[in-house]
């Protein structure tokens, strides 16, 4: 895999948010295809195109319960004057029916699905008629159990009905040899409907990537557990696992490792055997406990040249400390992100979402962006040379946007009241009520 070109050592040199993502996404490569039961290929992208071996639906059939008929014998049928017709027999789903014709005078009861037997033209349906019960009109029709006169006998008709009505035809879905599917094509349910209703139980696509996210922290302690001094809950690894899933991934979480170079290292090479890519947040800042930075910038292959974690500044507010780079016998690409919890998740939807879709082999692999009017009581200050994203809630009706909370990147419950960011330029310092403003739109 590829790394960026190397860049000054200056510790005043900054990447911009786009370097940062352009070096993701030049290291990150698509998964090789497999084949996949269909269940298991659900959320998956296929890779080639698929066409339609059998017609849909691959004979005539009722799209009624009711009877099978020749249009000449029912033309002019009333409840005045029924056309009566001798029953010929019963065709069900998924019955043959080479041994029945409907000849002229004759009917043949026949459910929906059924297929259309030799002979008959039309369906007239089962409302339409006695159903063989001779007591005028009926609502549906009995259980062949119940009403065994149903298959012979005679049915009263008292409505006409068109050539071909209550009839799906044969290919009018689609037809043998039409593309069902595109190569590029996103699997949900109603497309692994259609691959099953061809007949297609596996399909060739790139799988789902494995993500593993890994908090780090002895400050850290799980939900449930009491928090004892200077102990906070890990949410970060909860956060960005869902997030991962949300795009796409199958997404494993790792509980917090303690601040210790050896054990994250460990811990890191334990759960390379199950993952496409790695993230982790927390430990890449300048703190004498920034263990992420501390394990990972010595990391690297030495036969591989731009293997290994480079831990990097971004003009960014929040999430300015990153790293990035692939580790371990297969190159993994591995995120580091920062520990504050809106630091992290801004990071992930800018640079980790991007990367799982890219993974995926998807085209479109990032989150759809729009203009809006910003609605505030004051304006809003950015850093200079800084490209700030600020939590907003964006009202589709009138295209506005209003910042939800501070801008501290440790405000977890302004971020759950959040659907989108608001993207304030690096050469933008204020921001008044009212101004044309670019939004991420988060969901």
């Amino acid at each position: 895999m590829s790394s960026a070109a190397p860049r000054p050592a200056d510790q005043d040199d900054l990447w911009s948010v786009d370097e940062h993502l352009e070096d993701i996404l030049a290291t990150v490569r698509p998964l090789e295809p497999i084949e996949l039961q269909l269940l298991d290929a659900q959320g998956c992208v296929l890779v080639e195109d698929v066409t339609v071996p059998v017609s849909l639906p691959p004979f005539d059939n009722s799209s009624m319960d009711g009877y099978a008929v020749r249009v000449a014998d029912v033309a002019g049928a009333s409840e005045e004057f029924p056309a009566v017709l001798d029953v010929v027999g019963d065709v069900a789903a998924g019955q043959a029916v080479d041994l029945l014709h409907v000849g002229p005078g004759q009917a043949a009861r026949i459910m929906t699905g059924a297929p259309l037997p030799p002979g008959a033209e039309t369906v007239v349906p089962v409302e339409w008629t006695d159903g063989g019960l001779g007591e005028g009109p009926v609502t549906g029709m009995r259980a062949r159990s119940l009403a065994p006169e149903g298959a012979e006998g005679h049915v009263h008709v008292y409505r006409s009905a068109e050539a071909r009505a209550h009839v799906r035809a044969q290919g009018s879905d689609v037809r043998a040899g039409d593309r069902a599917l595109d190569a590029g094509t996103v699997l949900g349910p109603p497309q692994i409907a259609l691959l099953a209703a061809i007949g297609r139980g596996t399909v060739r696509v790139r799988p789902r990537p494995r993500v593993v996210v890994m908090s780090t922290g002895s400050e850290l302690v799980q939900p449930d557990e009491s928090l004892g001094t200077g102990q906070i809950y890990d949410s970060n690894s909860f956060a960005l696992t869902a997030a991962a899933r949300d795009a796409g991934a199958i997404a494993y979480r790792v509980g917090a490792v303690a601040d210790d170079a050896e054990t994250l290292r460990s811990t890191i090479e334990d759960q390379l055997v199950r993952a496409d890519l790695m993230v982790t947040t927390g430990g890449v800042s300048v703190g004498a406990y920034d263990v992420v930075k501390e394990a990972l910038t010595s990391v690297g292959d030495e036969d591989e040249p731009g293997s290994g974690v480079d831990f990097r500044r971004l003009a960014m507010q929040p999430g300015k400390p990153q790293g990035f780079g692939t580790i371990g016998p297969d190159h993994t690409p591995l995120l580091a992100l920062p520990g504050n919890p809106v630091s992290s998740y801004v990071s992930f939807e800018l640079f980790v979402r991007p990367a799982i879709r890219a993974l995926m082999g998807l085209d479109d692999l990032h989150r759809p962006r729009t203009r809006a009017t910003l609605r505030a009581d004051k304006a809003l200050s950015s850093p200079k040379g800084r490209r700030q994203f600020l939590r907003g809630a964006y009202t589709d009706g009138d295209g506005t946007v209003a910042p939800v909370g501070g801008a501290g990147s440790h405000l977890v419950a302004a971020l759950a009241q959040a659907d989108a960011l608001i993207v304030v330029p690096e050469d933008v310092e204020s921001v008044e009520p009212g101004t044309e403003v670019e939004v991420v739109l988060l969901g």
